[in-house]
This record gives C-alpha cells, sequence and structure tokens, in this order.
C-alpha cells in the first residue's frame, strides 16, 4: 500500500456538484478519489450519536459486527424534562446501526462515503466506518460512554477516531480552586479531564489516532474568563461562572488530541468556529451560511448523509417523503432513494481532517502484532505536513456579522484561525512519507 498510488478513472457522484468541501481540499473524481481513495483494511471509528448502518450512502462501507452503542437512552431527566423522549426499544438501548439525532451519520458519510452511483462520495470512500456510539439521542455526551469508546477503539484495532463533541454537562472543566462552580463541582469536572485523558492515552498508545471538532462557540479558548453555558445537565441548570484557561474543553485540549477549526466556502474561517494559538492544530471545510453575501444559504453548509427517521421526526420532509426547504436534499437512483442534509460546524470539519488521516493511513499503515495500522505520530506529522498553510487575515482582527470582532494570532506556519493550515486529501494522496 505504501508509495505513490497509480489513478484510476472515477465517475463523480450525482450530488459532487453541491460538495464544495471536497474540491476545497482536492477530494474529487480527478484528484484524491482516483489516486487515493483508502483501504478497508483502516477501521475509522466514529464516536457519535450512532450512524444510520442502512443509509444507501453508509452501508456499503458499514462494519456492524464491530460497530458498538455505550448508550442507554434517557427519557427524562431527573426534574422530569424530556432528553430522548420514549425508547424506541424495550432495553432503551438502540440497534448499532441507528442514528435517531442525525449528526453522526453526517459525519460517517464525510468521511466515508462510498463510491456507487448515489448522492456523494466521502473523504476516503473504500474505508471501512466503525460506529461506536457515545452520544444520546438528545446530542449529550457523558464521561462514561465516552471513554468506553475509546477504550474499545483501543482494543479492536480502530485506526482513527472523529469526536466531534465536548464531554457534558461542563464546556469547561476546572480543576484549579476557586474556579468552575462549587468543591463538588470541582470534583467533578477534575474527573472529567482525568477520566478522558486516561482514555485517550489508552487508545493512542494502542494505536488510535485522535480527532475532535474544536467547538462551535466562536471563542479564543486561550483566553476564556467566563461560562455561561455549563452545567447543560440536567436542563435548565445553567449559570454563569468564572474561569480561566486552566479550565480545558474535552476532548479538544486534552493532550495527544489533533483539533480542528471550520472555514466556509470562501476558506474564511468560519465566525461561530473557536480558535486559539495554542489549541488549533488544522483547519477544514465546515460551512458557514453567512459566509458570502446576500444573506443565509443552506448551500454554504456541508451536504453529508441523513436518516430519513431523523428528518421525519424533526418536521423536515412531507408525508410524501418531499424536503420541506432546501438544506434537506432528497436523491433517487434506480428505485433507491436516499436524503442528505446541509449541516454546518467544526463537527463538520472534523470528519474531513479524518478521512485525510484515513488516507495516510491507507498509504502508509503496515500490519503489526495488532493487525494493520499505524503510529498516530506519524500520522500527526504527515497531517500536517500535507496541510496547505493559511496565514493570518489581513488585518487580523476580523469584524463579522453583528460587529463581533474575532483576533488571529500566529504566524503562516501555526496561528489561532488555521492552526498549521486547511488539510489536502490531494496533497495527502500524493506526498511521500
Amino acid at each position: 500500500l505504501a508509495g505513490r498510488p497509480q489513478a484510476r478513472r472515477v465517475e463523480p457522484e450525482p450530488l459532487a456538484g453541491r460538495q464544495w468541501d471536497m474540491r476545497m481540499i482536492g477530494a474529487t473524481a480527478t484528484g484524491s478519489l482516483a489516486k487515493a481513495p483508502g483501504s478497508r483494511k483502516v477501521l475509522v471509528g466514529i464516536i457519535d450519536t450512532g450512524v444510520d448502518g442502512r443509509h444507501p450512502d453508509i452501508a456499503p462501507n458499514f462494519d456492524r459486527e464491530l460497530s458498538r452503542n455505550f448508550v442507554i437512552d434517557i427519557p427524562e431527566d431527573e426534574h422530569g424534562n424530556t432528553v430522548d423522549g420514549p425508547c424506541e426499544v424495550q432495553s432503551c438501548r438502540d440497534p448499532v446501526d441507528v442514528d435517531d439525532d442525525g449528526h453522526g451519520t453526517h459525519v460517517a458519510g464525510t468521511v466515508a462515503a462510498p463510491i456507487n452511483g448515489i448522492g456523494i462520495a466521502g473523504v476516503a470512500p473504500e474505508v471501512t466506518l466503525v460506529s461506536l456510539r457515545a452520544g444520546q439521542d438528545s446530542g449529550f455526551f457523558f464521561l462514561k460512554p465516552s471513554m468506553d469508546a475509546l477504550v474499545y477503539a483501543g482494543d479492536t484495532g480502530i485506526d482513527v477516531v472523529n469526536m466531534s463533541f465536548y464531554v457534558d454537562p461542563w464546556l469547561f472543566n476546572c480543576t484549579r480552586p476557586g474556579l468552575g462552580g462549587t468543591r463538588a463541582e470541582q470534583l467533578e469536572q477534575a474527573g472529567i479531564a482525568v477520566g478522558m485523558q486516561r482514555a485517550l492515552d489508552y487508545a493512542r498508545k494502542r494505536g488510535v489516532t485522535l480527532i475532535s471538532a474544536l467547538g462551535n462557540g466562536a471563542t479564543d479558548l486561550g483566553k476564556v474568563t467566563g461560562d455561561d453555558t455549563s452545567p447543560d445537565y440536567p436542563k435548565n441548570s445553567e449559570r454563569r461562572r468564572r474561569i480561566d484557561n486552566t479550565c480545558i474543553t474535552l476532548p479538544t485540549e486534552a493532550e495527544g488530541v489533533i483539533s480542528v477549526s471550520a472555514v466556509g466556502p470562501t476558506g474564511a474561517k468560519a465566525q461561530y468556529s473557536d480558535y486559539g494559538v495554542e489549541q488549533t492544530d488544522l483547519a477544514a471545510p465546515g460551512g458557514d451560511t453567512f459566509d458570502l453575501e446576500g444573506g443565509t444559504d443552506y448551500t454554504r453548509g456541508v451536504l453529508g448523509p441523513a436518516p430519513e427517521r431523523a428528518l421525519r421526526a424533526n418536521g423536515k420532509i412531507a408525508a410524501d417523503g418531499r424536503p420541506k426547504d432546501d438544506s434537506v436534499v432528497r436523491e433517487c437512483r434506480g428505485g433507491t432513494c436516499a436524503y442528505y442534509q446541509y449541516l454546518e460546524g467544526t463537527s463538520m470539519a472534523a470528519p474531513h481532517a479524518t478521512g485525510v488521516a484515513a488516507i495516510l493511513i491507507s498509504r502508509f499503515g503496515a500490519e503489526g502484532k495488532d493487525g494493520f495500522g499505524m503510529d498516530p505520530a506519524e500520522v500527526e506529522r504527515l497531517l500536517y505536513a500535507s496541510a496547505v498553510p493559511r496565514p493570518c487575515p489581513a488585518p487580523r482582527a476580523v469584524r463579522y456579522p453583528g460587529d463581533e470582532v474575532q483576533v488571529c494570532e500566529g504566524d503562516a506556519k501555526h496561528n489561532g484561525f488555521f492552526g498549521r493550515g486547511l488539510v489536502s486529501a490531494a496533497r495527502a494522496a500524493t506526498i511521500e512519507p
């Protein structure tokens, strides 16, 4: 597998014209898809809300046997507020091929939607997808399922995991006395910080490359002073609390994790994307509906597969199956129909980096005593080496809609908006080790 791959002829998928994100990183039919589509030996773990393993643009690459669900649905919180709602199955533990939220399915499709004549292609369309569900239907990610997913990834030979989430209920976890809440709350946050780092270390030592979304708070993570979004569980528990830069969001700011900021169609950092010189490692397309003139436009988001059941539950499609607005696309080929939706966020950026990592592992990985794989440190090195450097904008202080100002610090080699640069599937397909 190692070495410069030979290009083959690849026909564009039907919705390729809507994938500005893939054109931006060179993951096209005439680019990396033809040269380095990935290897089935590479296992990509999607730590998320689940993956719709029966979606026509997921199923060919989905490994149901290796997939696991570490989550039990929570119908209500302790105050009677709806969390996940009624359980869909008697055990309240959904099957491994179900995603009632849609977030995880979208992420999985960006990584590895296959080239199969329907819908879209992912960054690495021939790698294997493994669902490691740690998120509730409602989108909460708690400590134990997140740790369980990472330990399982390390034990099972997963090569790279995508983590487009933060561990609830604290956006920032403080361990320094006097910060983050009461003594009991500080101990809880310390437990999350220690537990996640140990689980991440366990997985990385066993060959798992760790990739995370940076976050959507439009915040310089190196200069935080307050948090008014935590704790977010039980519901309606949020309050303003004092924090500082020693307080960290997880897994984003953990050691050994590659964290990804988001850009829109013009290549500018998305307004919502968190940033920071210490925290931003790479940038990738995440979408930004406000990136261009002319008001909100869904097509400036990232298009990815969507579970029909989740779309119906959220009122996004009519009774006859027609999408109610342009945020959803229905595509039918040969009697098979599938749904796709435009989403934006660093959650959408991270899987582009994960797909590029999967390309590199496919090319340079090797068989070892624990199976096929590659040293995460080497994957990280090549991810950075293959990225396209992006300097800070001029001027460095960017005024976004609503007069919000965000300041980019650092140089062209490493800065707070773009890290070491924009991920490139095209360069990953041709780079020499």
